[in-house]
């Protein structure tokens, strides 16, 4: 047992007391003063908005996704809510499972196309039982053939070739059944106040041979207004997978509801260079100023890490980043059929659409790659866990269990992926008023987020231009940081004057029950004079009694603490916490930039640590087993 868990108690208690000093919120204009009678002595009334962190998994798969259901989950929409409040369920294969800490909030994203199919015929519906494709696939799945069936029916649905008679297509009783099922769940488990239910769905956009260019679309609405359409799809004559027309689709119902809605991409990383493009990929023409203005307005986040590998940065594309080849998942599209290749990762990774935004925004007027940052988990297995101690797999034939690490996840052409090469990520970040739908939508859309790999780390990040020293003297970082700047998400303001260079409070306080910080750093994007785009990662904290040197890094590694054996570490190295003020050394105010922060923690265990250490068996070749878990919060921009 590592020491992190020897003193969970006192650790607790000292993260309560932080925390509360941290997480202040947003101060009056005026703070108080006995010359004033007008103004309380508590610095939070007079309906001042404070923010707080809330956690949460925006992307969650049950078995009334065709795909999830035919790998052999058997939880429904009930048991991944219940699981997501802090109870304990029973898994579909690996016995019980409950969070370590409940969750506030969660998006069931069930694949719209054919919604609610596989359940039906799991339970042999007589409409489907008529078809021959679909008794023989019933008849399959009675006699152990899961697997065999779950391949022929994402075959023959990603090559066109699904039956007629078995599609529940958007206009169906059938589909529309499924989706007031997801909506009664989501009003059922919604509780303002204590746990916020999503009404949401997953648009799953695949072009051929493989593109990934998936969505999760999220309500801020109830069902009322839910229930007054259905779900955008992609299967033609009803569906398209052209992201233009999701677009559509989501206007139509704000046009027809007055209500609101968001989508998150995820997996550029599979997309094969179309997920953030310069070219439209669907008539081959440069981008619109229609078209980066539609994203722009639709797509305020991006999912950044998730189980499908993590999409901030490739080493290839940041070649000075030591930190970059994390998770990397850079062999192909999202089934392997089509190799990648090295012109493609531009297009791909969240900190190259970031500078790619900023060339668009002058060339067109509007940055379609503006996006805040989230993780979520992308799990089809009901459960949404994202700790490496914890972890239930991608699907349930990759739920706990001695030969998971050897299984491929994904096997084309030569090209495998390997079930040891998924990661246990991540979780969404939400700075909010209050844990409601109405809140949290609101800050997602104003992209006061952050991802983490699966730790519940506390980040704060506020630019300006007068922060100094004794802002970071304070124990309420946020009060100095609204009142003198802007959050994460954020636009700085012109500069004051000519020659004054942005800073930044930077604030981060470990998980109470995780692991020790090792650095904080900022990593700036910005275009040239000359077009050229160029990066740079500036390390502003690290532990340890480490020195950054003039150039703005720190290259003594933090140390290894981990002991492969039993799966543990010890927090004694790294801290506990950081604050900073940060001033920008290189900022020229002619030029667009944008700034975000990262937080390394302290090496760790991988989910395949604990799998050796429980089942005793060894790691596979490839994989050390150890890891540097992240937070990656939004960017704040600054626009000449």
């Amino acid at each position: 047992m590592s020491s992190s868990r020897i003193w969970l108690f006192p650790i607790i208690l000292a993260y309560t007391s932080l925390v509360s000093a941290q997480d202040a919120g947003q101060p009056p204009e005026t703070p108080p003063s006995r010359e004033d009678p007008e103004l309380p002595y508590s610095p939070y009334a007079n309906g001042t908005a404070q923010t707080h962190v809330y956690w949460g998994d925006t992307h969650l798969h049950t078995a009334f996704s065709m795909d999830a259901g035919a790998f052999g989950n058997r939880l429904g929409l009930d048991e991944a809510y219940r699981l997501a409040r802090g109870e304990e369920v029973e898994s579909t294969t690996a016995g019980r499972v409950r969070l370590a800490r409940p969750l506030d909030f969660l998006v069931i994203a069930d694949h719209s196309d054919n919604m609610g199919f596989f359940p039906d015929l799991f339970g042999g519906d007589k409409a489907i039982m008529k078809d021959p494709k679909g008794k023989q696939w019933y008849d399959d799945l009675q006699a152990g053939k899961g697997m065999e069936v779950a391949m022929e029916i994402i075959d023959s649905f990603s090559r066109g070739t699904f039956p007629d008679a078995l599609m529940y297509w958007p206009d169906s009783p059938m589909f529309a059944s499924a989706w007031d099922k997801t909506i009664d769940a989501a009003e059922k488990y919604n509780e303002p106040g204590r746990f916020t239910a999503f009404i949401g769905y997953e648009w799953t956009s695949q072009v051929p041979p493989g593109q990934n260019l998936h969505r999760v679309v999220i309500y801020r609405d109830g069902e009322e207004k839910a229930r007054q359409t259905v779900p955008a799809t992609t299967y033609p004559p009803q569906g398209s997978t052209d992201p233009e027309y999701l677009w559509q689709k989501l206007q139509a119902y704000e046009d027809k509801t007055d209500g609101k809605l968001l989508a998150i991409a995820h997996n550029g990383n599979l997309s094969n260079g179309l997920m953030f493009p310069l070219i439209n990929p669907v008539d081959d023409k440069p981008l619109t100023p229609e078209y980066v203005q539609t994203r722009a307005r639709w797509e305020p986040l991006y999912e950044v890490t998730q189980i499908k590998g993590d999409g901030e940065a490739h080493p290839l594309l940041s070649p000075d980043d030591e930190y970059a080849d994390y998770g990397t998942w850079d062999k192909g599209n999202l089934n392997l059929s089509e190799p990648k290749t090295d012109d493609m990762l531009l297009h791909e990774y969240a900190r190259s659409a970031l500078l790619l935004g900023l060339e668009l925004e002058a060339d067109l007027g509007t940055n379609p790659y503006k996006f805040g940052m989230i993780g979520s988990t992308d799990s089809h297995t009901s459960l949404a866990t994202a700790d490496d101690d914890n972890f239930f797999g991608k699907h349930s034939g990759s739920e706990p269990g001695p030969e998971r690490m050897k299984h491929p996840f994904a096997s084309f052409g030569g090209k495998t992926i390997m079930g040891w090469e998924t990661l246990a990520s991540g979780y969404a970040a939400v700075w909010a008023t209050d844990n409601s739908r109405e809140a949290l939508f609101d800050a997602m859309k104003r992209k006061e987020t952050y991802a983490t790999t699966g730790p519940r780390m506390l980040v704060r990040f506020f630019g300006g231009y007068n922060f100094d020293a004794a802002d970071t003297r304070t124990r309420q970082p946020a009060r100095v940081g609204y009142r003198k700047g802007v959050p994460m998400g954020g636009d700085l303001p012109k500069p004051p004057a000519t020659d004054a260079s942005p800073n930044f409070l930077i604030a981060a306080l470990k998980d109470p029950i995780g692991a020790n910080l090792d650095r904080i750093q900022v990593v700036k994007g910005w275009v040239g004079a000359d077009g050229e785009r160029h990066e740079r990662i500036y390390d502003v904290a690290v532990s340890d009694g480490r020195k950054i040197g003039k150039d703005g890094r720190c290259t003594t590694p933090v140390g290894n603490t981990v002991d492969l054996n039993s799966a543990t570490w010890s927090n004694s190295i790294g801290e506990t916490e950081f604050i900073t003020a940060w001033e920008d050394p290189d900022f020229d105010h002619e030029l667009a930039a944008f700034y975000y922060v990262r937080v390394l923690e302290i090496p760790t265990p991988r989910w395949t640590a604990y799998d050796s250490a429980y089942y005793g068996v060894p790691l596979e070749k490839g994989d050390s087993g150890i890891q540097q878990e992240r937070a990656y919060t939004s960017p704040i921009w600054y626009t000449p």
